[in-house]
C-alpha cells in the first residue's frame, strides 16, 4: 500500500517522509507524457502479445507430439521440463555466453559473427526467444496434462463415424482443450508482462531501449534516476492492465466451465 500511496505524492529521496505533498494524477500525467514511458508501455504489450502466443502454438504443437505413443516417448516427455528447471538468470547468462559475437558457440557455428543483443530488432528478437524457449515447456506440460485428460470415448466416436484426423483435432480435441489453453495463457501473461530477469541479464533494456520493458523501466526510474513516486504510478499501471486481462481471461474460463 505504500508504493500506492507514493503514486499520488511528491517526494524526493532526499527529503523527509512527513515532507511528501499529495498531488492526485501529477504522476500519472507525467508518466503519460514522457515518451520513454509510452514506448515501454507499447513494447512491453507487443512483447507480452508475441512471446505469449508463440509460447501457446509451440506448446500446443509439443504437446500434441508428446502425446502420440512413439519410442522413447517418456523420455522426451522427461527431457521437456530441463529447460523449466533452469533458473531464468542462469538460462540468460548461459544465452549471452552462447551469442556473444567473439567467443560464443552460436557464432562460430555459423560461420559469421552476428550482433545478437547489440543491434535493436535483433536483440528484441532474441530475448523474446529466449523466453518462449524457457517457457513454452511449461504450456506444453500443461496442455498435455489436457490432452490425457480428455474422454476417449467421444474421440473414438468420431473416428468410428469417419471423422479425419484434421476435422477431430478442429472440432473436438481444440474445444475440449479450450479451458487449458485459457490458463496456459492467463498464467504466461501475467509472467510475461512483468518479464525482467532474462531482458536484464541479456540487455538491461538496451540497446537504444530497444527491449526497454515496462519492469525495466520501473527499476531504472527507482534505482538510476531514485524517482520513486513516478515508478510506483508504473508500477501501478502494470499492475491494472494485467488485472483488467486477468479479469476478462478468468471471465471467459468460467463461461467455458459453465457452457
Amino acid at each position: 500500500m505504500l508504493s500506492l500511496i507514493m503514486s499520488f505524492v511528491a517526494w524526493s529521496i532526499d527529503q523527509p517522509v512527513s515532507e511528501a505533498a499529495f498531488v492526485g494524477l501529477r504522476n500519472y500525467r507525467d508518466l503519460f507524457a514522457d515518451p520513454v514511458f509510452v514506448a515501454s508501455l507499447w513494447l512491453t504489450l507487443g512483447y507480452t502479445a508475441a512471446t505469449v502466443c508463440l509460447e501457446i502454438l509451440i506448446g500446443l504443437a509439443i504437446a500434441l507430439l508428446l502425446n502420440l505413443d512413439l519410442p522413447f516417448i517418456r523420455f522426451f516427455r522427461i527431457a521437456l521440463i530441463v529447460p523449466m528447471m533452469v533458473t531464468p538468470i542462469v538460462a540468460a547468462l548461459c544465452w549471452k555466453l552462447l551469442l556473444d559475437p567473439t567467443y560464443g558457440l552460436v557464432d562460430y557455428l555459423m560461420g559469421s559473427p552476428v550482433i545478437w543483443l547489440g543491434n535493436p530488432t535483433l536483440a528484441l528478437i532474441t530475448v523474446g526467444g529466449v523466453s518462449v524457449w524457457q517457457n513454452a515447456p511449461f504450456v506444453a506440460l500443461l496442455i498435455l496434462a489436457g490432452l490425457q485428460s480428455l474422454p476417449k470415448e467421444i474421440i473414438e466416436a468420431a473416428t468410428i463415424d469417419g471423422a479425419t484426423k484434421i476435422a477431430l483435432f478442429r472440432h473436438i480435441t481444440l474445444p475440449l482443450l479450450s479451458p487449458y489453453l485459457l490458463v496456459a495463457t492467463l498464467l504466461r501473461i501475467i509472467f510475461e508482462f512483468r518479464a525482467f530477469d532474462n531482458v536484464y541479464v541479456m540487455t538491461a533494456g538496451g540497446p537504444a531501449n530497444a527491449t526497454l520493458v515496462l519492469s525495466i523501466y520501473v527499476y531504472h526510474t527507482s534505482f538510476f534516476s531514485f524517482d520513486l513516486t513516478l515508478a510506483s504510478a508504473a508500477s501501478w499501471i502494470m499492475l491494472a492492465i494485467v488485472l483488467t486481462v486477468c479479469l476478462l481471461l478468468i471471465a471467459t474460463i468460467r463461461q467455458k466451465e459453465t457452457d
